[in-house]
């Protein structure tokens, strides 16, 4: 894994093996060192005409990569660390691995009562001789997810279902066009029983072979969507025949008289329910921004190092020494600490939350809001939202820092960007999450107001998890006043005037997590070497976000016009800190060991002339 200089010594690269990869065994440390460079072996886009046999190539390097047969979901730091090292060779891959183990086959083993029943396509996925897709958005309404227009209708005769695409809007979006390659598809849609809706289950659904389309499976051409290219299509089913084994039902069961038995309790419990396989892919994604976040962070940085300037201020020197390019570049580095250590708080959430009972009737779940994810987990929603959403400005930041040589394709900051970009929306858009976290926090939180801890200096790392606690408060104190917590009014009418500063709020409690877990990390490492460089790095990330969020924190009074001047003399003492450490940052969190920097144009050498001649 790291390639660590000999003078760091053995206690320190253990701490650091733990901080990059979380608390994966040395069988899986050795398992991705194989992968990444099978993945390097093995080069080429995953996506278009006559690349699905590549495709699955690559996603059995990823399954060969984590435990075999039905353990293959069993180790959430392992799937994180996979799909982490698949982000970074390709981000279009690690998307198709997303879905295909983590929701495709994260559904089939938590939602199926009958895994026998679902052979052979479940080991032909579980190997990556299938292709995995997940199809729960429909194209033709806002929030779907929570308005499945998708019917399978229950045949009491023999107990199957017919899954049937009831008008164009409700055709399904996702990465189903791959030809050539058998496709399983995990197909959210709304059962319906002697004519009732009984809520949104999911199926397993065969959506093609090696020859195309299955019987009654309809694709449309291709959907282009540049950001983050995979084979996109929409995809409608014409009355395809489900078989009984194939409803993933969850305990729910059906009466021999045709009557819908569901422990779920109710239609909205039984989607919470049917989406809880969300919280592997929430649990996963922190990992990925972490580990591309690194590779952006270490790139830049090089960048910085060795490219030169022409500017008559300073001809000649290198763009690390203008403080300007300190903040940015050093500051990503900073934020790809933070995420790296979130990565390790949304996977403690995971580990913890796999022994808890699905939700029930009498659970007194959290009421799903604007959409389902912050009622299926809060923590995990948020880890998700916030690490996407630092991770795509963080590399827009570094590209931008690291001008044209930032946007060629062999660099992959786009790529990276256009990923985490993309994913602000997927999986759950991030928005809508903190939307329901901030309503949330307002009407459950306790109304007394909560004793303020005192505010260390801005230069330690324990400054900004104390200053966002009372943001918090401030914020949650704001919107009561202006009617948040009124029970007896409309909630449209309640909310739909508050929602820019619920989101708000919703948004710094996600970052409180993340600020939470920077400090527990850090107290937690024991080789001072580590702790010194690492300190001012942790804090720097502390600084950089207040001065990122100094509107709202100004706006309420969280913070004085005289604090934010401080925070630029703290800004610049950290950054000198920071550079002192620089050698020893850079060498932990370079783990594939390459030294890289953004190339500042392929070389010479490696291109094709053509000289135009006189006629």
């Amino acid at each position: 894994m790291t390639l660590l200089a000999d003078s760091v010594p053995e206690s320190a690269r253990e701490e650091i093996r733990r901080l990059l990869h979380g608390p994966c065994d040395p069988t899986a440390l050795s398992a991705l060192i194989t992968l990444r460079k099978a993945l390097a072996d093995d080069p080429g886009p995953v996506y278009g005409p006559g690349r699905g046999a590549l495709l699955l190539r690559r996603l059995r390097a990823l399954a060969e990569a984590l435990p075999p047969g039905a353990g293959i979901l069993d180790d959430p730091a392992r799937l994180a660390a996979v799909h982490a090292a698949a982000a970074v060779a390709d981000p279009s891959l690690c998307l198709a691995g997303l879905v295909h183990h983590l929701l495709c086959l994260g559904s089939l083993t938590e939602l199926s009562d009958d895994p026998e029943g679902l052979e052979p396509r479940l080991s032909a996925l579980r190997e990556g001789r299938a292709k995995g897709v997940y199809l729960i958005t429909e194209a033709g309404q806002a929030n779907s997810h929570l308005a499945t227009a998708t019917r399978a209708d229950l045949d009491p005769a023999d107990g199957s279902f017919v899954l049937h695409t009831p008008g164009p809007g409700a055709a399904k979006f996702g990465s189903a066009g791959t030809w050539g390659v058998e496709q399983t598809g995990v197909v959210l849609a709304r059962l319906f029983a002697g004519g009732a809706d009984h809520g949104v289950f999911a199926f397993m659904v065969g959506l093609t072979d090696e020859r195309g389309p299955l019987p009654g499976v309809e694709l449309s051409s291709p959907i282009a969507l540049d950001a983050l290219p995979l084979d996109y299509v929409q995809v409608r089913f014409h009355r395809v025949r489900v078989a009984p084994a194939h409803w993933l039902s969850d305990g729910a069961r059906i009466g021999p008289d045709g009557t819908v038995h569901d422990p779920a309790g109710s239609p909205e419990q039984r989607l919470q329910r049917t989406l809880r396989v969300g919280q592997g892919l929430w649990a996963a994604m922190p990992a990925v921004a972490a580990a591309t976040s690194r590779r952006t962070a270490v790139q830049a940085v090089g960048y910085a190092r060795r490219r030169r300037t022409g500017s008559s201020l300073a001809p000649g020197v290198p763009l690390l020494t203008y403080r300007t390019q300190q903040t940015v570049v050093l500051g990503a580095l900073a934020d790809a600490f933070a995420l790296t250590c979130a990565a390790d708080g949304a996977l403690a959430v995971r580990t913890e939350g796999r022994s808890a009972a699905p939700p029930g009737p009498e659970g007194g779940e959290e009421k799903m809001g604007f959409t389902p994810w912050a009622a299926v987990s809060q923590p995990l929603a948020a880890y998700k939202a916030v690490t996407v959403r630092t991770a795509a400005r963080l590399t827009a930041e570094c590209q931008h820092r690291c001008g044209f040589s930032g946007q060629l394709t062999a660099n992959r900051l786009a790529a990276y960007q256009g990923f985490h970009h993309a994913f602000d929306t997927a999986g759950g858009d991030s928005q809508l999450i903190f939307y329901d976290i901030g309503r949330s926090l307002v009407e459950s939180l306790d109304e007394r107001k909560q004793q303020q801890e005192q505010l260390p200096d801005p230069t330690s790392p324990h400054w900004w998890p104390a200053l966002l606690r009372r943001h918090q408060d401030d914020l949650v104190g704001e919107l009561r006043r202006r009617g948040g917590a009124d029970p007896a009014s409309d909630p449209f009418e309640r909310w739909n005037p508050l929602l820019e500063q619920a989101g708000l709020l919703g948004e710094v409690r996600a970052t409180l997590l993340v600020a939470d877990d920077v400090t527990r990390v850090l107290g937690r490492l024991r080789d001072q070497g580590l702790v010194r460089a690492l300190t001012p790095l942790a804090a720097l990330h502390g600084v950089l976000c207040a001065r990122r969020w100094s509107g709202s924190l100004l706006a309420l009074g969280t913070l004085e016009p005289a604090d934010m001047a401080a925070l630029s003399e703290a800004t610049d003492r950290l950054c000198e800190a920071v550079m002192e450490q620089l050698p020893l940052l850079v060498e932990v969190f370079d783990e594939y060991g390459d030294r890289p920097g953004v190339a500042p144009a392929p070389p010479a050498a490696a291109l094709t002339w053509t000289l135009g001649s006189a006629s």
